[in-house]
């Protein structure tokens, strides 16, 4: 049984935690460039009707997947990475890569699939000259941790515990990616000109 040191007062790490990280996540998303959120808007708009393929891995994929249900909401033709059902991406499709690093290892290799076969590429990562930012036709730049941990890649952190203190792992991106993320929504649903009662049509019956 792990006993609390009696000199630390109750939950104060929990309430520094839930400051430190409202605090990085507003700063991050107040740090987002408009040219890139505009110009990923558009290219959202324009590409509506080809594929578009989400991929992430770990939490980041879980993201994916919450932003791709929402574009499904709006009509759009999205798929995830690693559904049985995603069909093949080709040329003139949009791959969206989330990637805090942008060094991880699935999300660069899916990322890099799709350029060879002619899709457009965007990067959601905190670090544009990473691996993953250098291949990507349009950059989103999300601040999450301040610099890489030794050990880059997702799957080396987990296993070897590599963390920020009070926010673990890749959590000040992971979070400011998906509040960044939904709050494209209403932008979408502006520019296409739908409404709550029109996606709740297309949300799933049977779950």
């Amino acid at each position: 049984m792990t006993l609390v040191p009696k000199s630390r007062q109750h939950l104060q790490l929990f309430h520094e935690a839930y400051r430190e990280i409202m605090e990085n996540v507003q700063d991050s998303i107040r740090q987002v460039s408009p040219r890139e959120l505009s110009r990923f808007l558009d290219l959202l708009v324009k590409e509506r009707h080809q594929r578009i393929l989400v991929l992430g891995v770990g939490r980041s994929g879980l993201i994916g997947r919450s932003f791709a249900m929402r574009l499904m909401h709006l009509g759009f033709n999205v798929y995830v990475m690693g559904e049985t059902i995603t069909p093949a991406i080709g040329k003139g499709d949009l791959v969206i890569a989330i990637s805090g690093s942008g060094t991880t290892k699935l999300a660069v290799t899916g990322a890099e699939i799709g350029k060879d076969v002619g899709a457009k590429v965007v990067a959601i990562t905190s670090f544009p000259e990473s691996d993953l930012g250098k291949l990507a036709d349009y950059i989103v730049q999300v601040r999450g941790r301040t610099k890489l941990a030794k050990e880059r890649d997702y799957f080396t952190r987990q296993i070897t515990g590599v963390h920020e203190p009070l926010a673990p792992l890749g959590t000040i991106f992971e979070i400011a990616c998906t509040v960044f993320l939904d709050s494209l929504i209403p932008e979408l649903m502006h520019r296409l000109g739908k409404t709550e009662k029109q996606l709740r049509r297309r949300h799933a019956t049977i779950e």
